[in-house]
């Protein structure tokens, strides 16, 4: 490979997460050449409502739109640094974003947050994908799409999730018909600051194709929810995709126009630079990773996880969170599974057990065998995503004596995260989904072995861990570099995957302990019946 100081063509990738941007440069040859990250401002918005202090519902979760706008150029501005490089050796940006998080906007573009009249408004604000507030929506949308028989309830395993796009449209139509009344543009983040990249007028707004496959309830045969529909479930809801939802559907790594020069100048860039239509941040982990066949179970684990698979058979599979007919690569279809709390219910417990970092409770954790002691857990501390969709759902802890300590509340939850993997993996076997690999991506993978090792014993396979430790964000840079197309020269996806995530010579391969496994079998069991208990 080349050298990473040589003048090079390289490609940006901009993954925004819950509490941050970080921009990723990478060369054409798979070369990480300079990372930077940049704090939102504002952070999750979820105690009280910027300006007014006005205390928030427990279920909310919200953003500040210009935190992203900022942060995304200080990240940029860092990641160019980092690299030496040029703003005119970038040949494409990429985009993957958290989803569902979604906003109602101006026809212009401007949020309705910051309307001078609408400021003061909850509802107005951009929700965040942990959002939860449209429980009864939630209830409504499948209530009604179940009674109607609806085609699309079979694409997402029957069940339409609570952190969903028409979900929190309803809410604001239910809660604040007023904010309702008054957004021109309902979009999802990553596709609003795609928006703000490129310019240009609401009618050409560049919506990602799997932000609104997985989110939206859109396919490329059917379109969104019918009118029909949506008139069932509300009669003002009836012309939403028409009068409120402008825009042309974009595949992730398709060119959807070039950088605005305000953003340019203020990112280092130059102006017209190619910029790609936007990706789910979890799915960019697919490419990210070198996933470019069928059968490979890739876990993006963070704040919470997704687990995306590509498949050439389009079966059905109950509380599968999407089936996107070339969701994350051209060519397959794309599954969708996750887990809502993940990394943050493992911050909960460090919180809880008065730590202030994991070194400890991991050395703890690690001397235990599987099991935990009996101490056991379900770990719906944010509801349940897979198999369940049900963000109703509560966690639990089970078997506590006082002669546990705080080590064994982690490795119980590190296990439990485990066994609704496991889960996962069952499920698309036993619907006839082929699950060969398994290849973790993220930062949890990076920062904590023995969560990979459990996950590894709880599976009996091997957990590969990629070497990137920043999948989605490389993901987005390989979306960036197909969006430049003869800049880069990349003929197909997998071509570019391959030159640019390919590196299998790094990956880290962990094995499963078979004494452990043969342990874990009768507590994975323990976990399903439990489940089922608690989810009757």
């Amino acid at each position: 490979m080349s050298s990473p100081t040589s003048p090079q063509r390289a490609a940006l990738g901009l993954d925004f997460g819950t509490e941050s941007v970080r921009a990723l440069i990478v060369d054409l040859q798979g070369n990480e050449l300079g990372e930077a990250s940049s704090s939102y401002r504002h952070g999750q918005i979820v105690d009280r409502l910027p300006g007014t202090n006005e205390k928030l519902p427990p279920d909310f979760a919200l953003q500040h739109p210009t935190d992203w706008i900022d942060s995304a150029v200080k990240a940029v501005q860092g990641a160019l640094k980092a690299a030496k490089l040029s703003g005119d050796q970038i040949v494409g940006i990429g985009v993957d974003f958290t989803s569902c998080t979604m906003l109602p906007a101006k026809a212009d573009g401007t949020p309705l947050c910051l309307d001078a009249k609408l400021a003061g408004e909850k509802y107005a604000w951009p929700k965040l994908w942990k959002h939860h507030g449209a429980k009864e929506q939630t209830d409504r949308i499948n209530e009604v799409a179940q009674a109607r028989n609806e085609s699309f309830l079979q694409r997402y395993g029957g069940v339409i999730g609570l952190e969903w796009f028409f979900p929190k449209i309803l809410e604001t139509l239910e809660h604040a018909e007023h904010v309702y009344d008054a957004t021109d543009v309902w979009l999802e983040a990553g596709d609003w600051f795609v928006w703000q990249l490129v310019g240009g007028a609401a009618k050409d707004l560049p919506r990602s194709t799997c932000q609104a496959g997985y989110k939206g309830m859109w396919s490329a045969t059917d379109g969104y929810p019918s009118r029909d529909y949506l008139a069932a479930v509300n009669p003002k809801l009836a012309n939403v995709v028409s009068e409120k939802m402008p825009g042309r559907l974009c595949p992730p790594g398709s060119c959807v126009g070039g950088l605005v020069p305000d953003l340019a100048d203020r990112m280092g860039l130059p102006s017209g630079t190619p910029v790609s239509a936007a990706i789910i941040d979890a799915h960019a982990g697919v490419p990210g990773v070198g996933a470019a066949e069928p059968g490979v179970l890739v876990m993006v684990m963070g704040t919470s996880s997704c687990h995306m698979l590509n498949s050439l058979e389009e079966q059905p599979v109950p509380g599968v969170a999407g089936i996107v007919k070339d969701g994350i690569l051209p060519g397959y279809f794309g599954y969708e599974t996750g887990q809502a709390a993940v990394g943050d219910a493992f911050d909960w417990v460090r919180r809880l057990t008065g730590h202030n970092d994991f070194k400890a409770l991991t050395e703890a954790a690690a001397e235990l065998p599987p099991g935990a002691e009996g101490v056991a857990c379900i770990d719906w501390f944010n509801g349940c995503r897979t198999p369940l969709m049900d963000g109703r759902l509560t966690g639990q802890f089970t078997g506590l004596t006082m002669n546990h300590r705080a080590g064994h509340l982690y490795r119980a939850a590190m296990e439990a995260s485990a066994y609704g993997v496991r889960w996962i993996v069952d499920l698309l076997r036993e619907h006839g989904v082929p699950v060969q690999r398994f290849v973790a991506s993220g930062g949890l993978p990076h920062h904590n072995p023995l969560l990979v090792q459990i996950y590894a014993d709880v599976l009996g396979e091997p957990v590969e861990v990629h070497p990137s430790k920043q999948g989605p964000a490389l993901g987005a840079a390989i979306l960036g570099a197909l969006a430049a197309g003869e800049k880069a020269g990349f003929k197909s996806a997998a071509e570019a995957v391959r030159s640019m995530a390919g590196r299998d010579t790094d990956t880290r391969r962990v094995e499963p302990n078979a004494t452990a496994t043969k342990q874990y079998q009768p507590l994975y069991q323990q976990y399903r019946r439990e489940a089922d208990r608690l989810s009757a």
